[in-house]
């Protein structure tokens, strides 16, 4: 893990975002289409913490950005070139567009600086959405990924980000996947090798000292 000083410097937020991934209800909250990914996301800790990252960057002037997965009701646009795909198809709540499935799930709180960004295809938040031109925008160097799952969607956010050129910040104690032991090997032999993985605890205490600090 890299030292109080290197993280704050990384961490700046003048060029820093706050990500958080398919923080939806109809995916983490109690009406889950995904009921195991939602029971993990809330018992191991893991929405409270994205929810206290979000919060401490609203205080710090950390700019926060939604990443909602949604499809319409006719389905237009849609993939099905996969497994993962057809089987949402058959799954009893749909995140259709304008639904309280895809609306972020407390305790994440959207402020009213906050950017939702919403996608209509593919596994990854950022390919082929407005993530990335946004990011650019708003001078990111750094993003911090949040959210779930670790399974799919958070690698594919951090390899892109990657590749985009930003640096990944990973807080291992604010993503998920199922099953449980499943995350924290990904991000021992995967996202590690890529990203800066943290935790909640030392991202609040550097955000912390820059509102000292004012």
């Amino acid at each position: 893990m890299p030292s109080y000083a290197e993280l704050s410097a990384l961490l700046a937020p003048a060029h820093t975002v706050l990500l958080t991934v398919e923080c939806q209800q109809g995916v983490v909250g109690t009406d889950s289409a995904l009921p195991e990914l939602a029971r993990e996301a809330r018992t191991s800790g893991a929405l409270a913490n994205i929810g206290r990252l979000v919060d401490a960057a609203h205080e710090t002037g950390v700019q926060v950005m939604h990443a909602i997965a949604e499809r319409r009701p006719d389905g237009r646009g849609a993939n099905s070139n996969a497994r993962l795909f057809r089987a949402a198809d058959r799954l009893p709540v749909q995140q259709l567009s304008g639904t309280s499935a895809v609306r972020v799930a407390e305790p994440v709180q959207v402020a009213e600086a906050d950017l939702v960004v919403r996608r209509l295809h593919g596994l990854s938040p950022l390919a082929g959405t407005d993530v990335d031109p946004l990011l650019r925008n708003l001078g990111c160097r750094t993003l911090v990924v949040t959210g779930v799952s670790a399974n799919v969607a958070i690698p594919n956010a951090v390899f892109d980000a990657v590749n985009l050129g930003y640096t990944a910040v990973v807080p291992a104690d604010a993503i998920a996947g199922v099953p449980s032991d499943y995350t924290p090997a990904m991000i021992r032999n995967t996202l590690a090798l890529v990203a800066t993985v943290t935790t909640t605890g030392d991202i609040l205490g550097s955000w912390k000292r820059v509102r000292r600090a004012r």
